[in-house]
């Protein structure tokens, strides 16, 4: 049984997840009538619900009249606290190729602990039914738009809903969250220049732990089964240059996935020079803000061809990928607040007994003073160090490295250089006490036996961390 969510652990760990988701009652409320939009459209926020909360939500469309209904498309999230002005260029361009579309402020969960991707499908059905309603929108081919994480939340609730014309998935991982989030993280350290062990801490090690703790929300989840369920029309869209999903893995996981399904009415494409979310970027980490034309232009003339019928199955040269992603193994919690329980009584304990003990009018030090009290420092120093420069990563995204030598940025060679250092002063601490054995009284060597044995713990515990990899 894990911690109580607002534990001191659960906090702690949450921090490092930075680093790293019933039917519903619809009800259409108007709150204002279109005003400031952008030459050639029209707006009108409104607010629908999804079970019984309200989500708050603007609708662009064409200006101009239409002796016939249009086609509506609803516009599902990425991760984080997004609203809908983060996808208002987008939804303009496609109400100018003739789409109504709906953008919504995304609802929030108390914690990032509290992502669930079936709300969030609720929520996209519920603005569905809200747009499919309006007078100038034709309810039989409106259907939904997610990115990113909304790649794996439209599919579901297009499985769910027979009232979900189409689909239309841009950068839409094949894999689950965790291998997701793993292959990302690589990417980022590979592109700041940093090779070796840290690569495997950040990407397995620690998200590992996120996940076995219960800290990841949504970790595991399969896209397969519910891709197969999936008998709507698709577009699947993936940017070239996509470092966030394996966009090739990912294309090739939808292929299959419809096939098996039976869905005959796909199109997967990669879109040249866009990144994850299709900016145009020259190599998927530098974003610029400019949308690809290219990725606007076939959206707009795909969702209006379906008038036409739905298309026949198609799928494009997938992008390059250099590496699979990989499954990442659950850690224990347990036996890592274990392991630090002792390293830090160990280590910090043999500098509080020796204040303790001069406090008390002790003067007498042991043999293994030097190397004892090296060992100490160091151990209690690479403990602390390593937890707050992943809290660091972590906060920052692992966007901010640093200088980088060797392959690995200064403060995790400082760590790796101290781990090191532990582990001289183990041995040094071995040998000179066993020299000076019958030296020693008793209280000595509870201290030093203390001590040692945070030595011996402190080995498989840095190996696990990468801390005495290269």
């Amino acid at each position: 049984m894990l911690p109580e969510r607002n534990s001191p652990f659960r906090r702690a760990l949450s921090m490092l997840l930075a680093f790293l988701a019933t039917p519903c009652l619809m009800v259409l409320l108007p709150l204002s009538s279109a005003s400031a939009a952008p030459a050639g459209l029209i707006e009108e926020d409104i607010t629908f619900t999804s079970g019984e909360l309200a989500l708050h939500g603007t609708v662009i469309a064409p200006a101009t009249a239409s002796s016939t209904r249009r086609p509506g498309m609803v516009m599902v999230h990425g991760s984080g606290r997004v609203t809908r002005e983060g996808y208002r260029e987008e939804a303009e361009a496609f109400a100018r190729s003739g789409i109504v579309t709906l953008i919504y402020d995304k609802r929030r969960p108390p914690s990032k602990l509290d992502l669930d991707f079936s709300l969030l499908a609720d929520d996209a059905l519920a603005g569905l039914r809200a747009l499919g309603s309006r007078p100038d929108v034709d309810p039989a081919m409106t259907g939904l738009w997610g990115v990113s994480e909304g790649g794996w939340v439209a599919p579901l609730a297009a499985s769910r809903s027979a009232d979900v014309a189409f689909v239309v998935i841009v950068g839409g991982p094949g894999v689950s969250p965790e291998r997701q989030q793993s292959w990302n993280l690589v990417n980022r350290l590979a592109a700041a220049g940093v090779s070796g062990s840290l690569r495997d801490t950040v990407s397995r090690t620690t998200l590992g732990l996120l996940v076995g703790a219960g800290m990841f929300p949504e970790s595991g989840y399969d896209p397969v089964p519910v891709l197969t369920r999936v008998n709507q029309p698709v577009l699947g869209l993936w940017g070239e240059l996509d470092r966030v999903i394996p966009g090739a893995e990912s294309m090739r996981v939808f292929q299959e996935s419809f096939d098996r399904g039976g869905n005959d009415h796909y199109t997967l494409r990669a879109i040249p020079g866009a990144d994850h979310t299709m900016r145009v970027s020259p190599d998927g980490f530098v974003r610029r803000d400019e949308i690809s034309p290219d990725y606007l232009e076939q959206v707009g003339s795909w969702v209006s061809g379906l008038a036409a019928g739905p298309p026949a199955a198609s799928i494009g040269q997938p992008s390059q990928q250099d590496r699979h992603s990989e499954p990442v193994e659950a850690g224990s919690p347990w036996v890592q607040v274990a392991a630090v329980a002792v390293l830090l009584l160990a280590f910090a304990g043999y500098g509080v007994s020796a204040v303790v003990r001069r406090l008390r009018g002790h003067r007498d030090a042991p043999p293994a003073r030097r190397p004892a009290r090296w060992l100490a420092t160091t151990g209690l120093l690479s403990v602390l160090g390593l937890f707050g420069y992943l809290g660091y990563l972590a906060s920052t995204g692992a966007k901010s490295i640093g200088v980088v030598v060797l392959g690995r940025p200064v403060p995790w060679l400082v760590l790796q250089l101290l781990a090191l250092g532990v582990v001289a002063a183990t041995v040094t601490t071995i040998v000179v006490s066993w020299r000076a054995r019958t030296e020693l009284s008793t209280v000595h060597r509870t201290r030093l036996g203390l001590l040692l044995a945070g030595g011996a713990v402190f080995v498989p515990w840095a190996l696990n961390w990468g801390l005495l990899l290269p």
